[in-house]
C-alpha cells in the first residue's frame, strides 16, 4: 500500500510547512490560490461528470443521498469533529485566531471533501488495490502537497488532522477493491465518477466562497449511485 501512503505523507508535509510560515506567506497567496484549487476542484468535477452513463440514478444518488445526508446531520457532525480537533490541537499548538470558529469549521468540511473523498483519491487507492499502479494517487499528492501549505499557513496545523480520515478511506478502499470492482461493470464505474464529480463541482463552488453548498451531507450519495446505477440498467 504504497499511495496511501505517499499521499498521507504529502498532505502532513504540506500542512507542517504551510503552519509554520504562517503569516510569512504572501497574502496575495494566501486569498487567490484556494480561488484557483477551488477553479481545478470544478474543472476535475466537470471532467468527472461527462464520463456520465446513465444520468438519471446519478441525479437520484445525489438527491437521495444529500437528503439522507441531511437527515442525519452528517455535515454538523463533521463540523464537531473539526471543531473539536482545532481544541486539541490549540492545546498543544499556538492558537491561530486568524479564522472564526464557523469559518474554520465551513472550510475544515470542504477540505475534508477535498483531501479524503475525492474521486482521485477513490479511483486511485482502487486501481492501486487492483493493478498495484500507484500513478493516480502520486499526482493527488503532488496535487495535496502544495494546497495543504496554502490552507495550513491560516487555519493552522490543524489541517494535518485530516490524514487520518484520508488513510482510512484510502486504505479501506485498497484493501476492500478486490471484493468491490468484480462487481462493478464500466457503466456503474462510470456513473460513480459523475457523482464524485457534481460533489467536486460543489466543493470547488464553496472553496471559491460562491456558494456554501452542503458537502459533506452529499457524501452519501457515493454508497448508494452503484446500486442505484445497476438497478436501473437492469430493471430500467
Amino acid at each position: 500500500m504504497i499511495g496511501p501512503l505517499v499521499n498521507g505523507g504529502a498532505l502532513l508535509v504540506g500542512t507542517l510547512a504551510g503552519a509554520a510560515l504562517g503569516s510569512k506567506l504572501n497574502a496575495n497567496i494566501r486569498e487567490r490560490m484556494p480561488m484557483v484549487f477551488g477553479c481545478a476542484s470544478m474543472g476535475l468535477g466537470v471532467a468527472m461528470i461527462v464520463k456520465v452513463k446513465l444520468l438519471a440514478p446519478v441525479i437520484l444518488a445525489v438527491v437521495l443521498g444529500s437528503l439522507i445526508g441531511e437527515i442525519i446531520c452528517l455535515e454538523s457532525g463533521i463540523q464537531k469533529v473539526a471543531g473539536l480537533s482545532r481544541s486539541i490541537v490549540e492545546k498543544v499548538f499556538k492558537p491561530n485566531n486568524s479564522m472564526s470558529p464557523g469559518e474554520f469549521s465551513d472550510r475544515f468540511v470542504a477540505l475534508l471533501v477535498l483531501f479524503c473523498v475525492s474521486g482521485t483519491g477513490i479511483y486511485g487507492s482502487m486501481t492501486e488495490g487492483m493493478t498495484g499502479d500507484p500513478t493516480l494517487l502520486y499526482v493527488k499528492s503532488i496535487l495535496d502537497f502544495f494546497t495543504a501549505p496554502i490552507f495550513a499557513s491560516s487555519m493552522g496545523i490543524s489541517i494535518g488532522v485530516l490524514v487520518i480520515p484520508q488513510l482510512a478511506v484510502q486504505g479501506t478502499l485498497y484493501y476492500a477493491s478486490t471484493l468491490i470492482l468484480p462487481l462493478t461493470t464500466p457503466d456503474m464505474l462510470a456513473d460513480f465518477s459523475a457523482c464524485g464529480g457534481i460533489i467536486m463541482l460543489a466543493t470547488g463552488l464553496r472553496i471559491c466562497g460562491i456558494k456554501q453548498f452542503p458537502v459533506g451531507n452529499m457524501i452519501p450519495a457515493l454508497l448508494i449511485v452503484m446500486p442505484l446505477s445497476w438497478l436501473w440498467s437492469m430493471y430500467l
